[in-house]
Order: C-alpha cells, then structure tokens, then sequence
C-alpha cells in the first residue's frame, strides 16, 4: 500500500462525521452557555486589544493576538479556501461562517482557561495550553500528556508542512525557484527566528502579520469591486449551495459542511486549542480579557480573511467543485477547464482583473502567510516540549525537537500537495477531539471568571481576577499578579 493511501485512511478516521459534528455542537453549546459573547462582547473585544502591556514575564494583548494570528491567518486563507470551495462547492463557506462564528465562543473557553491554569516556565515567561490546563483544572495527568504529544506532533511535525509546501509551490510555479533551493532558505530563515526564543517570534509576528492582512484585503476588495456586478448572485449562490439548494451543488450537501468544517478549523483554530498557548502568554490583569481577545481573532481570520479569498475566487469565477463521487476526477462546474484546486484559483482571480500581476502577487503574499504560521506552530509545539520536560526541559530535548521540527519542515515542502495537507488535516482533527471533551468537563472555571468579570464591570471597576474562582491549582500565578496589580493600583 502507498505512503499516500495510508494518510488518506487515517484521514477519513480522523475526520468522522462525529469529530464534524462535535465541533459544530460545542460551539453552539458554549454560545449559550457564555448568552453568546462573541455577540455581546464585540466593543470590549476590540477595546482590550491594545490595553494591556507586555512584562518581563508576559507578552502584550496586542503581541499574544499577533502570535495567534500568525498560526490562524496563514495558507489555510489561501489555499485551503480554494481547496473547500473545489471540494466542497461555494457551500463550504457558509459551515466556514458557522464554524468561526460558534467556534469563537469555543476559542474564549479555551484561551481563559489557559490564562486561568498558566505557570511560569524556567525562564519566567508564562506558559499555558489545554496540556496544562487538563493537567490542572482535571487532575488528569495522563490525558495532558496525551495532548501535548498530540500537539507536538501535529504543531511540530505535520502541520509545518503545508505552509512550507506553499511557498516551494508558488516560487515554483510563479518563477520556477527549484524547491530544494527554497526549502533550503526557509529552514536558514525559521532555524534563526526560532533559536530567538518567543520574544523574537512576537516581535516579529507583530510587525507583519497586520501589514500582510491589510496588503490582502486591498487588493480582494479591488478585485471584487471590478466584480461588482456579479457580487449578489455570488452571495446568493453561498447560501444556495450550502443546503443543497443550488442544481449544480444539490448532491454536495454532506461535503460543504465537511469541507467547511474542516478548513475552517484548520484556518481559525477554535476549539483546536493551538490559540490558547499565547492566549496564557499574555500579561492581563483577568483571563477573560485575554479570553475576550482570542475570540475576536477568529474573526479576523475566517469571517474577514478568509472570506476575502473567497469572495475574490466566487466574484471572478475563477474555480473548479469536483465530483466527490468520482474521486475528484470529473467537475461538477468548470468555469476554467484544467485549473487546479488551490493558491491558483486565486492567482487566475487576481489575473482577470489585473494582467500579469495576480500570479506574482499571490507569491509574494503566501511568503508572509506561511512564514509567521510555521513560527506561531512552532511556538505551540515548543511550549508542550516545555510541559513535557515539566518546565524545565534539557537542552538536548529542545535541540532535538527544534531538529525534528526543521527536518519536518523540509521533508513536506518537497512532498506533494495531497500529502502534505493531509498530514496537516490529521494534525489538527487529533488535536481538536482531544481538547474539545477537555474543555467540556471543564467549562465550569472559564464560566465562573466570565460572570466575576462581568460584575467588575458592571461596578465600573477594572477586573481583577480572583484565582479561589479556579481553587488551589490555580492560585500561585495568579496571587502573585493580583499583588503586583494592587501595588500599582
């Protein structure tokens, strides 16, 4: 049996309809739990970002949201839009919508719960992610160590890929860059930034990721403003296709929200529990602010992003929805014959509008894209490694695993598309199901700093966390900050 047989086997046990399907109902359950505060919290959301100030043991809002916008706002925009469109017909989108916006209750559970359990590690930075958390909050040692091998596989070891494999794509296909001279570059590049430590990572994510978002944006506005005319009949042909009721997409009804589910996971990362890890870098003064912030990101990521690609790919008509039934051979609708599914769909876009400058630019855009995800991945990987060696990890385990991570990297930017997503995709349903039942049994402490929160602010008072909401498990870090907060109060 082939290498490539083997990932697609595992793939399809990894993305069960169950995992589809949990997803899907843990955000709406959190929605009402939490009375919908991805709805209700949006002016403090955007408030708290540039609030709070980074320490000698935390970083800033602004650079934790940075740091997980690099690891959310990434190929998946791109290239992962244009694969659950091709896949999933225009309907994707729409289960992409849901997904962000219940998975964005979903992300402010798990980022407040990593802020709630944080420690600081040998170094005095704060550390936090599901693995502390389960470990903390349930006393379940076992199933923490579980996750953060999870996650050290699918962050450290499969999930670089896909973005490596991107940029060895586009230089390719836009210059013909051989892939071993890219690959290359790229393992100089990361092996530099990484050896930094998680400052250099933040600093860095926080320079670029806003100029690159904001490049992006511009020039898909640009394009679907040349588009105008067949924009309402692209919003229309979303929702249409998204139950079915589109003739052309009418037997994709299952695969939309498969596809949409699954590549919004993957692009915004709620309920993955990869945003939580700089959610517990932060320095705030109470989890549910910094919880607050990782929830406005998966907007910024799915309903601002990654629909800009979309809208760009639908208002050109530049894609291809292949027949689920027929192995992905035969097209449902071509509106460009022999065009393939991904960062093409969205070159070919771009080149409708502006001649000779849709392939070049999308290139460019990819670089920064893959760059900060593969940096923010590592991070995430970096910080289970540090659980793992209980804060105090050897330095051969870093070496080792930073080794591992490089190696990785190179390996799937020379391998094929398929492979190297599905890797990903494997990667990120291992770590979904696992974090999703943790945060299920352990909602409770996120809910009750939600509610302490609230009332802070009802009285006008600034909100100090009170670490007895969490028990004893949770006291030491945070004692500490509440002196630190009264001192200077």
């Amino acid at each position: 049996m082939r290498f490539e047989d083997i990932v697609a086997g595992v793939l399809a046990i990894v993305w069960s309809p169950a995992l589809v399907g949990l997803c899907l109902l843990a955000g709406l359950y959190f929605s009402v739990r939490t009375r919908f505060i991805q709805l209700r919290a949006l002016p403090d959301m955007l408030r708290l970002i540039f609030q709070c100030r980074s320490s000698a043991s935390g970083l800033s809002s602004f650079q934790a949201l940075s740091m997980s916008l690099s690891s959310r706002v990434g190929v998946g925009n791109i290239a992962g839009v244009a694969m659950a469109i091709a896949y999933g017909g225009p309907g994707a989108i729409f289960w992409m919508w849901i997904v962000a916006f219940l998975g964005a209750s979903t992300a402010f559970v798990e980022s407040t719960l990593a802020q709630i359990y944080k420690v600081r590690d040998a170094g005095g930075m704060y550390r936090g992610g599901p693995a502390y958390y389960i470990e903390k909050g349930l006393g379940q040692r076992w199933y923490a160590v579980l996750f953060a091998w999870s996650t050290v596989l699918g962050c450290g070891l499969l999930l670089p890929g896909t973005q490596s494999n991107a940029i060895v794509g586009a230089l390719d296909e836009t210059w013909g860059v051989s892939g071993g001279w890219t690959a290359a570059v790229i393992t100089v590049v990361v092996g530099v930034v990484i050896f930094g430590g998680v400052r250099r990572i933040a600093h860095v994510a926080q320079v670029v990721v806003p100029f690159m978002a904001l490049g992006y944006l511009l020039v898909a506005a640009l394009v679907m403003l040349l588009n105008l005319q067949a924009v309402p009949e692209m919003f229309l042909l979303i929702v249409r296709s998204a139950f079915g009721g589109d003739a052309a997409f009418g037997a994709m009804l299952g695969t939309a929200v498969q596809w949409g589910v699954r590549r919004g996971v993957m692009s915004n990362e709620a309920g993955m529990g990869s945003g939580a890890h700089p959610a517990a870098a932060a320095e705030v003064s109470h989890p549910v602010k910094q919880g607050l912030v990782q929830a406005f990101s998966v907007y910024i990521d799915t309903l601002v992003v990654c629909s800009a690609t979309a809208f760009l790919i639908l208002s050109a008509g530049t894609y291809n929805v292949y027949d689920p039934g027929s192995g992905g051979v035969e097209m449902i609708v071509a509106y460009v014959p022999g065009l393939e599914a991904g960062p093409r769909f969205v070159q070919q876009a771009v080149e409708s509008v502006l001649p000779g400058f849709g392939s070049a630019f999308v290139a460019l855009a990819i670089l920064p894209f893959a760059f900060t995800t593969i940096l923010a991945l590592y991070y995430t990987a970096e910080t289970n490694v540090v659980y793992l060696g209980r804060n105090r990890p050897a330095p051969w385990m870093l070496m080792l695993f930073r080794a591992g991570f490089l190696a990785a990297m190179v390996y799937s930017a020379v391998n094929t598309v398929t492979v190297a997503w599905s890797l990903g995709d494997i990667g990120v349903g291992l770590m979904t199901g696992l974090n999703i039942v943790a945060l299920l049994l352990l909602q409770k402490p996120a809910l009750a700093a939600l509610d302490d929160y609230e009332r802070s602010r009802g009285a006008g008072v600034d909100p100090l966390y009170d670490p007895d909401l969490a028990g004893e498990r949770a006291a030491g870090v945070w004692r500490r900050i509440a002196v630190v907060h009264n001192r200077e109060g």
